[in-house]
């Protein structure tokens, strides 16, 4: 299956990384915390590691760690704006409950 970005968190991950002007794409990860277990971890990237599994859609890198990878495959990363708060948002058909704070999520 894989991970893979909207066109509009591809947008945005490319207009970020023009002002940082450096860097690769980003890295999705998970780790244990908060209510339910586990938590997204999203990083922009300056260099590939070798031990990174790497997806690539419109234009933009999205590494993932082989250890996560179990816990998001599948995953759309999308942007969203939703009146005045935005942000990303992780669609994932492996999450089985949340926290009532939205932080977290269980498989």
């Amino acid at each position: 299956m894989g991970v893979s970005l909207s066109e509009a968190a591809a947008r945005h991950v490319n207009r970020y990384l023009a002002k940082r002007g450096k860097g690769v794409g980003v890295r999705l990860g998970v780790k244990t915390t908060g209510c339910s277990g586990l938590a997204y971890t999203l990083e922009y990237v300056d260099e590939l590691t070798g031990e990174d599994v790497v997806f690539e859609e419109h234009g933009v890198k999205v590494l993932v760690d082989p250890k996560s990878m179990a816990y998001i495959d599948g995953t759309q990363l999308d942007y969203v704006r939703e009146g005045l708060n935005e942000g990303f948002r992780f669609n994932n058909p492996n999450e089985r409950d949340k926290c009532g704070c939205g932080e977290s999520f269980r498989v």
